[in-house]
């Protein structure tokens, strides 16, 4: 029985090579469109589909292989004589190879201007199903889907036909390309339809690197992003400089980019340790607003991540390199930064673009035997927002202070208190397991700058001590969101000691 191969791509990237190679392992090649032309084009003995089926294509190229002289070739187990018999019997030759690679249904919708029709117009039919077919039927068809696998599949068919543990390899490759197809189509048409919380929860990812290790070195792990992810993201950015990111890099790299994505207006500078932030700091220029995070942790800042929203330039750079640092991630690095920097051997240098990602809306959390889906904490506070609550109120200088904490605090682990002044952190208690103690790292930290500073707090107080304490350390104002049953003895703590606080009736858990 003469050998068939079934050829039908969109990425005809190495396809003539290939299909040369399968032409002189003995081949029938059949195929469909641009595949077929590009193949007689290059003096290839290709038929086409309905020279096959006697059938020709209808609906504008909706239905071509969808018939049963292609799928019976491909389904039909040649162990099975029922099946061999039922392929004699209506002259239906078996197809041994499939090569698909499908509609680029990510590329279109990945367009700005594109359109719903268009959109759908992309989305494969044939080729999933015939991909499907041909890897349920792996013990009898090799089926490839990947350019890249090219050479290594001529080369097993070279070898008496191929063997079934690698046909069986490429079957599994199959179905992870068609899940993560089919994943893109499901997610945009919850997009299209605006559904909130769908029956079943599809993300799909591709693989960016292997990582040496997880958390720890007895840890496998690996890195993998989202199809079309756009704006900042770690994800996405390019590295200009340094060693391969370790898993702690990538998870201490992202919480600086969350930080420092709350200051579009301003230059700014975050240092994370950690996951949490040690170190904010906004100015008027990207050197000056690095010097103040700088100062507010210049301890906990050695060996941390920075994130800058402005160009590294040559100032800023210079003060860089005095400093172990794991990471620096920038939209930009100027040539002269470059230079001063790239002397390090280590430092990873990254580039991303610093427009936060609109479509982005989703946090998803692992569990055991499942995931925590919610909204990602994107609230803000403005001015109009807070309520004073005290008998002093805060003056101008001091609201901008706070509400500059009060995004900071946003970012750090619950517990969480912020001590600022200046458009700096001063003090930053992190993850603690009561306020008074995350209270009293940030107060430690802050040490006598934070006489005439802010205080910013992730939730409420549910009793007054926190403000007592604050109160010591010479805290002037406080931001926090209110709602505890024991409001009024804070409020009253404040008023005894001068202190002005604001409510935000929204808080910012982060576990």
């Amino acid at each position: 029985m003469k050998k068939r191969a079934l050829l039908s791509v969109s990425d005809k990237s190495n396809l003539v090579p290939f299909a040369e190679g399968l032409d002189k392992l003995g081949y029938e090649l059949i195929s469909t469109g641009g595949t077929l032309r590009a193949l007689q084009d290059a003096g290839l003995p290709a038929k086409g589909v309905s020279e096959i089926t006697n059938f020709d294509e209808i609906l504008d190229g909706r239905v071509k292989t969808l018939h049963p002289y292609i799928h019976a070739g491909l389904l039909a187990r040649r162990d099975q004589e029922s099946h061999v018999t039922q392929l004699e019997e209506r002259d239906i030759t078996p197809i041994d190879v499939v090569v698909v690679n499908l509609y680029p249904f990510k590329e279109t919708i990945a367009k700005e201007d594109v359109t719903e029709e268009d959109a759908i117009e992309n989305i494969d039919i044939g080729g999933p199903t015939m991909l499907r077919s041909a890897s349920k039927n792996f013990r009898d068809v090799t089926v490839v889907v990947d350019p890249s696998d090219y050479d290594a599949v001529l080369d097993n068919l070279g070898n008496n036909g191929g063997t079934v543990e690698f046909r069986k390899q490429l079957a599994a490759k199959v179905f992870r390309h068609t899940a993560n197809y089919d994943a893109m189509i499901a997610n945009y048409f919850v997009d299209i339809t605006g559904e909130e919380d769908p029956e079943t929860f599809t993300q799909t990812f591709e693989k960016v690197q292997s990582l040496r290790y997880g958390e720890n070195p007895h840890q496998k792990a690996a890195f993998y992003k989202e199809g079309n992810v756009k704006g900042a993201s770690i994800a996405n950015a390019k590295q200009l400089h340094g060693k391969e990111l370790s898993y702690n890099n990538i998870q201490d790299a992202n919480a600086a980019l969350e930080v420092v994505l709350e200051f579009p207006e301003q230059p700014a500078a975050v240092a994370v340790k950690h996951m949490n932030p040690c170190g904010v700091g906004i100015g008027d220029s990207i050197s000056g607003a690095f010097k103040k995070a700088y100062a507010g942790d210049p301890v906990s800042i050695f060996g941390g991540i920075v994130a800058l929203n402005r160009e590294v330039d040559e100032a800023t750079a210079n003060q860089l390199k005095e400093i172990f640092l794991e990471i620096v991630i920038a939209p930009s690095f100027s040539e002269k930064a470059l230079e001063i920097l790239t002397v390090k051997k280590n430092i990873r240098l990254l580039e991303t673009p610093m427009q936060v990602n609109e479509n982005d809306t989703k946090k998803v959390v692992s569990v055991i035997g499942g995931l925590l889906v919610q909204d990602r904490d994107n609230g803000k506070v403005l001015v109009e927002d807070i309520e004073v609550v005290t008998d002093r109120k805060p003056d101008a200088k001091e609201i901008d202070e706070l509400l500059f904490a009060w995004k900071v605090v946003k970012h750090v682990k619950s517990n969480a208190i912020v001590v600022a002044k200046g458009d700096q952190t001063l003090g930053v208690g992190a993850g603690q397991m009561n306020r008074v103690g995350a209270a009293g790292i940030a107060f430690e930290q802050a040490g006598e700058k934070a006489e005439g500073a802010v205080m910013a707090s992730d939730a409420f107080f549910p009793m007054p001590d926190t403000v007592e304490n604050a109160a010591k350390a010479g805290i002037k104002a406080i931001i926090q969101p209110g709602g505890s049953k024991r409001d009024q003895d804070s409020i009253d703590e404040c008023n005894k000691h001068g202190i002005a606080m604001v409510f935000t009736k929204m808080r910012h858990f982060k576990h």
